[in-house]
C-alpha cells in the first residue's frame, strides 16, 4: 500500500478542557477512560477521506497535534511550545463550555500559533470584544469546538451557546459543541460529523490543491524566533 499523504492539525486550548479526550475521541472513536495531562505534545492520527463519495475521493492521514501548557505560560514557554507550531495546515481551538475564561483564551492561543502574539494585553478592545481585523488575513482553517456541553443546565445552554456563536464568527469558522464522553455527538451522518468533515477536507485542499499549484506559506517560513532565524520539525 502506498503511503497515504498528511496534513497537520494543531490541537490548542487550556488545560483542562478536554483536549486529550477530543483527540482520541476523533482518532479511535472511543471515549479516552483516564484522560492524564498532556505535557508538551502529543500526536494521534485520524485517517479521513477526502471528498468522500466522489470521484475525486482520497485517503489521508489527519495528524492532530494536542498541545499542552497554559496560555499565559512565560515567554520561556511559549518559545519551547513554538517549535510545534511549523508546518501547520490547520488549527483546533477547543473550549470548556461551562468555562468563559476559556473561551477567551483561544484568541491568544490562535495569536500565538499565527506568530502575531507579539503584545498579548493589545488584544483586548474597549468594549470587552476582540478585534476581528487580527485574523483576517488569515489563510489556515480554523475550527472552533466547544466541550462539556453536557454540564451546561438547561437554563442556560441558549446563553452560552448563543454567547459561543459569536465567538466562531469571530474566527471565520465553523463550531461543533459536544460531549467528549458521547461519541454520538460525532455520530456519521449528523450536522457535527458533516462540519468535521468539511474542515479537514478544507485543510487538505489548501495544502494540497490549491488552483496555481502552490502550497500555503508555513508559518515556519516567518521569522519565529527572532533574529532571522527560523526552526523546522521533521515528523517524517
Amino acid at each position: 500500500m502506498a503511503a497515504l499523504d498528511r496534513v497537520k492539525v494543531l490541537v490548542l486550548g487550556d488545560s483542562g478542557v478536554g483536549k486529550s479526550s477530543l483527540v482520541h475521541l476523533l482518532c479511535h472513536n472511543q471515549v479516552l477512560g483516564n484522560p492524564s495531562w498532556t505535557v508538551g505534545c502529543s500526536v494521534d492520527v485520524r485517517i479521513h477521506d477526502y471528498k468522500e463519495g466522489t470521484p475525486e475521493e482520497k485517503t489521508y492521514y489527519i495528524e492532530l497535534w494536542d498541545v499542552g501548557g497554559s496560555v499565559g505560560s512565560a515567554t520561556s514557554v511559549k518559545s519551547t511550545r513554538a517549535v510545534f507550531y511549523n508546518l501547520l495546515n490547520g488549527i483546533i481551538l477547543v473550549h470548556d463550555l461551562t468555562n468563559k475564561k476559556s473561551s477567551q483564551n483561544l484568541y491568544r492561543w490562535s495569536l500565538e500559533a499565527l506568530n502575531r502574539d507579539v503584545a498579548p494585553t493589545g488584544v483586548l478592545v474597549t468594549n470587552g470584544d476582540y478585534d476581528r481585523e487580527q485574523f483576517a488575513d488569515n489563510q489556515i482553517p480554523l475550527l472552533v469546538i466547544g466541550t462539556k456541553l453536557d454540564q451546561i443546565p438547561e437554563t442556560k445552554r441558549n446563553e452560552v451557546l448563543t454567547r459561543t456563536a459569536f465567538l466562531a464568527e469571530d474566527f471565520n469558522a465553523e463550531e461543533i459543541n459536544l460531549d467528549c464522553t458521547n461519541p454520538r455527538y460525532l455520530a456519521a451522518g449528523s450536522s457535527n460529523a458533516v462540519k468535521l468533515s468539511r474542515f479537514f477536507d478544507k485543510v487538505i485542499e489548501k495544502r494540497y490543491f490549491l488552483r496555481d499549484g502552490n502550497q500555503i506559506p508555513g508559518f515556519s517560513d516567518r521569522k519565529r524566533f527572532g533574529g532571522g532565524t527560523s526552526k523546522t520539525l521533521h515528523y517524517d
